[in-house]
């Protein structure tokens, strides 16, 4: 998977740089972070349902690579090997705020029917797109919320960023047959409860969002100004997808998988100092020996 917001960097250049980390070359331990934090802090905001856990999370999840680098033996691809980590500190760090929201669909279903459905003029339905469109991914966000943490973890790699089942199986460390499984199950658990409920996927469902982000503005949840996920962007999910993924198992899958994937990402760290600070801490500087 080649990241598509700066240099590409081969498989064998990343060992290179690796190695040269691993010796103490601090620009290219940053080289090597800042690679993969774009791919690690979207999965982590997905997963987390909320930009500042998603960053609590990155920065865990680097502390952890960049602490363990030097225990990489070089005999896998770098990016499988930094993939387990980021899966084992996804599936095993404290539960998030955000986390304990939903406890499963038949609650989430609950919130959302208690949400008002308001009429909408015409002139509404034009003035409330953005907002519309910032109810409909937190909704969808929400959504993999209430699938549990294996499960969500699964269906984002699996299915919105479209990790083939080999590497996918690889980094769980089950077989490609039982990665195929569970993420078939994590799927159909989703597309059920959308199905029944999502009028994106079902146009026999009414489409609400629009009510219901009047609604949500009205009771001060909701504000253009404010937006968390309807955010101004050069990029969407699918354009980590490799060309050649595999495509969904199910043919039922094919229109919700592809709303998922137009999902935003977050593509602009210039301004972040995650890296920086982590890089130059003094405590990592003396372990790392750089």
């Amino acid at each position: 998977m080649q990241f598509p917001f700066s240099k590409s960097y081969s498989d064998t250049e990343q060992q290179n740089l690796v190695k040269q980390a691993i010796d103490g070359n601090k620009e290219s331990l940053n080289e090597i972070i800042s690679y993969h934090q774009p791919f690690i802090y979207n999965v982590a905001w997905k997963m987390c349902h909320n930009p500042i856990d998603a960053q609590d999370l990155t920065q865990e999840v680097l502390i952890k690579v960049i602490t363990k680098l030097g225990q990489f033996n070089f005999k896998s691809k770098f990016r499988t090997w930094l993939y387990r980590i980021v899966v084992n500190e996804f599936l095993q760090s404290k539960r998030r705020k955000s986390e304990k929201q939903f406890s499963d669909f038949d609650d989430y279903e609950e919130r959302l029917d208690q949400v008002p459905n308001p009429e909408l003029s015409i002139e509404e339905e034009i003035s409330y797109q953005e907002l519309s469109k910032e109810m409909q991914i937190q909704c969808m966000s929400g959504m993999i919320m209430c699938l549990n943490r294996e499960q969500r973890l699964i269906f984002i790699l699996g299915t919105s960023f479209g990790i083939d089942h080999t590497l996918g199986a690889d980094i769980f460390g089950v077989s490609t047959q039982n990665f195929r499984i569970k993420l078939h199950r994590a799927r159909k658990d989703l597309f059920n409860y959308m199905n029944n409920k999502c009028g994106l996927v079902n146009k026999e469902n009414p489409c609400r969002c629009p009510k219901k982000a009047k609604a949500l503005k009205e009771m001060g949840v909701l504000d253009e100004e404010k937006m968390l996920f309807n955010i101004k962007t050069k990029m969407k999910v699918k354009d980590f997808v490799e060309n050649n993924h595999e495509e969904a198992l199910d043919d039922f899958t094919t229109t919700y998988t592809k709303l998922f994937q137009e999902h935003p990402v977050k593509d602009d760290f210039e301004k972040d100092t995650i890296i920086k600070e982590l890089i130059n801490n003094d405590k990592l500087s003396n372990y790392f020996k750089i």
